[in-house]
């Protein structure tokens, strides 16, 4: 594995914070990470709606490999403009409006963007004593509060604000001295870091990759699309770089690399998987494994879409996923550690390198039972002949 510029994949994140990007408003921190690459002198190119695809060449071109995060955050969306001169609200991407309240945010007009708070719709202890707290959680619960004369919606009309008009949260993000890094989108700013952290790596050390590697950034994970239409027919293997669920019942963790081996859309590629373990084990990297059960990255989106490759998903588990997230640098620095090993590995399967070939060189899987050791006074496992 190689080094990782710690200061660089901090800076690189928190500058991706500063730029909102809920799905459907990613221009700008597409063009920000265009900008970075060829800072960075990577050839990439640019869809039109504005996922990108770089390419970092390697000693061959098949079976090229890629990684995948996505630009695109959490958001909301203006549904009505109400009478009282508040705005009625629709999510962007699946989160709670529990996490809404009291959130600081942009709308974001064609004439220009206006501060705001999103509140529940009984808001004051003062008015409504107890009230506020029996009000239900729901976004049919919350109003969005615009910081400008609007007492009505005849006001709202003059500010220019319009049904559709985006929603941005501000993340307010904190990067603490012992590592933790709290913030909201840091699902996944902090994939994205990761990604261009490794890369840089890769070209600070003068290391060729064994195949073509592409690194990918999509515009729309959090409301489905994500990778579904970013893939050459080079490209084997994808590995998703996503934030893990640090929460009771799950086994992600806020420090080093948490492997997912399946999530709701069933488990991941086996020998991918189990490879990226290895790689973890043989350059000691920190990790563990997990299932996530409400979860699919851009990995599905691109099985979905018919994309015949192995997938795997790599994660910084976070703690409060999809709320008030928090992380820690040591998770990130593991997870471009991994990329850079994975990158510089050699290619166990070559049938790989063709769509189509004959049964010759295809994988195998573990069938045998495995060797049963008993110690001396440990049940045995069958009864002799006569017993029952």
């Amino acid at each position: 594995m190689l080094a990782i510029d710690i200061d660089y994949l901090s800076d690189t994140l928190n500058a991706l914070l500063a730029i909102p990007s809920p799905t459907g408003f990613t221009d700008e921190v597409a063009r920000h990470v265009c900008e970075e690459l060829d800072r960075l002198g990577v050839f990439y190119e640019l869809t039109r709606r504005g996922a990108v695809r770089a390419r970092l060449p390697g000693r061959s071109t098949r079976p090229a490999r890629a990684f995948v995060s996505h630009l695109d955050t959490l958001g909301a969306q203006v549904k009505g403009l109400k009478e009282n001169g508040r705005l009625e609200l629709v999510p962007i991407g699946t989160w709670s409006a529990r996490f809404a309240e009291g959130a600081r945010v942009r709308v974001i007009t064609e004439s220009g963007a206006y501060s705001g708070t999103i509140l529940p719709l009984k808001a004051s202890g003062h008015t409504y004593n107890d009230e506020v707290d029996s009000l239900p959680v729901g976004w049919p619960f919350v109003e969005l509060r615009v910081d400008a004369y609007a007492r009505c919606k005849a006001d709202l009309d003059k500010l220019g604000i319009e049904i559709g008009d985006i929603v941005a949260v501000e993340p307010q993000p904190e990067f603490l001295d012992n590592g933790y890094i709290v913030s909201r989108h840091l699902d996944n700013k902090a994939g994205v870091a990761v990604m261009l952290a490794a890369l840089k790596a890769f070209l600070d050390s003068g290391t060729v990759p064994t195949v073509d590697l592409f690194w990918l950034f999509t515009i729309a994970e959090e409301t489905g699309h994500g990778a579904s239409s970013i893939l050459t027919p080079d490209i084997a293997s994808l590995i998703a770089i996503d934030n893990g669920t640090s929460a009771p019942g799950q086994a992600s963790e806020e420090f080093g690399v948490t492997i997912a081996m399946g999530d709701q859309t069933g488990p991941f590629d086996y020998h991918l998987t189990r490879k990226i373990a290895r790689l973890c084990a043989e350059n000691a990297i920190k990790h563990q494994k997990d299932v996530f059960r409400y979860y699919r990255s851009d990995a599905a989106s691109a099985v979905e879409a018919g994309a015949d490759v192995r997938t795997a998903l790599i994660t910084f588990g976070v703690d409060a996923s999809h709320g008030y997230e928090r992380i820690h640098m040591h998770a990130l620095r593991s997870l471009a550690e991994l990329v850079t090993a994975y990158g510089a590995s050699p290619v166990e399967i070559q049938r790989d390198a063709a769509e189509f070939a004959s049964l010759e060189g295809f994988t195998e899987q573990p069938v045998e039972e495995a060797a049963q050791t008993l110690s001396p006074d440990t049940t045995r496992l069958r009864a002799e002949p006569g017993e029952r």
